[in-house]
């Protein structure tokens, strides 16, 4: 942002109404601390595939970070009468930013996101196209209805498939992306979890969402910190690739003739270590402010949970992306979080 220059330099007003302020009501209105959210999904599902990410992950990343902001700006323009109500500090009911402006830049995100998956290819593409669907139906039909959780963590799941599909440049129905979906769905029911509890955010009053959205953390934690074992072995739910016993690397999933093999991913005599840290820096985000929240369901410790079942995405990614066989990109996503952290301190999340 801007900084208000000196008496005499000749830079343009950055008070509320000038530049500096747009540019903090855009801040505001596309929640920007919530993207280091998201590229720890794209390098999730691409681990978790047993390939290496590569400048089509890249995009897919470019795609995500898009149709996020699409998501984040059309709901504040389909919520602009509620919260005139509830919410009247907001860009639109305060008139900093205009809904047709909004609605604009909804439409432009949608469209680059669109545009980046086609750019990583035409698997890439296939699920991009029911994500950003998936997106505009949540803001614009389903969020006030049962299905709205639902349909936000389905949204969650398909952004890790979004990099799965991209990285081996295979169909939703390979054997690499069919490896992603584990994964997908435990952070589809970690969306789930935090969805049900924002819904009441503005009202509080919802204590059983609290205690399940806890009672999910702990069933999550549980299994990412269950030793991996063999495809379809009762030893431990299979979400991502596995060890082959004896080995030390994991299994790749199954190829057809047209389908590139994922390149393998090299064991680290410190994985099992770091999912482990990884895993229980996620539980202890959001342990914390879901108890509360379930003890006492007011507005203030509702979104104080909301807003760290949001900043626990990032150790979850990395948790998924260690299990699956790359600390490396488990280390980078972790890496996203004190930068987040740091700009949730000027920008709400929530």
């Amino acid at each position: 942002m801007s900084r208000p220059g000196h008496a005499g330099e000749g830079r343009p007003e950055t008070g509320p109404t000038g530049r500096a302020g747009r540019a903090r009501a855009w801040a505001e209105l596309l929640r920007l601390p919530a993207l280091f959210t998201v590229p720890g999904d794209a390098l999730a599902g691409a681990a978790a595939t047993g390939g290496r990410a590569n400048p089509r992950t890249l995009l897919a990343i470019g795609s995500s970070l898009c149709l996020y902001e699409a998501g984040m700006a059309l709901n504040d323009w389909a919520d602009r009468a509620e919260d005139a109500v509830e919410r009247p500090h907001r860009p639109l009911p305060s008139g900093r930013v205009h809904p047709t402006a909004a609605l604009a830049a909804a439409c432009a995100f949608t469209g680059a996101g669109l545009s980046l998956a086609a750019l990583a290819g035409r698997p890439a593409l296939t699920v991009a196209v029911p994500l950003a669907t998936t997106v505009w139906a949540y803001d614009l039909s389903l969020k006030h209805t049962a299905a709205g959780p639902t349909a936000m963590a389905a949204a969650r799941g398909l952004d890790l498939l979004l990099g799965a599909a991209a990285t081996t440049g295979t169909g939703a129905m390979s054997g690499g992306v069919r490896a992603a979906l584990p994964s997908a769905a435990v952070l589809g029911a970690h969306t789930l979890a935090v969805t049900t509890v924002s819904r009441r955010e503005t009202q509080g009053g919802a204590p059983l969402a609290a205690l399940a959205a806890l009672t999910t953390t702990a069933v999550l934690s549980r299994l990412l910190t269950r030793p991996p074992g063999k495809r379809g072995s009762p030893t431990g739910p299979d979400i991502g690739p596995r060890a082959e016993p004896g080995t030390g690397t994991p299994s790749m999933p199954a190829t057809t003739p047209d389908t590139p093999t994922p390149t393998p991913t090299p064991a680290f005599p410190v994985t099992d270590a770091l999912r482990t840290a990884l895993t229980a820096a996620y539980a202890t985000t959001v342990a914390r402010p879901y108890f509360h929240a379930t003890l006492n369901a007011s507005p203030p410790l509702t979104q104080r949970a909301v807003g760290a079942g949001i900043r626990a995405m990032i150790p979850l990614q990395c948790a998924l992306t260690a299990r699956s066989g790359a600390p490396v990109a488990a280390l980078f996503t972790a890496a996203l979080s004190p930068l987040a952290a740091r700009f949730a301190r000027k920008v709400s999340v929530t």
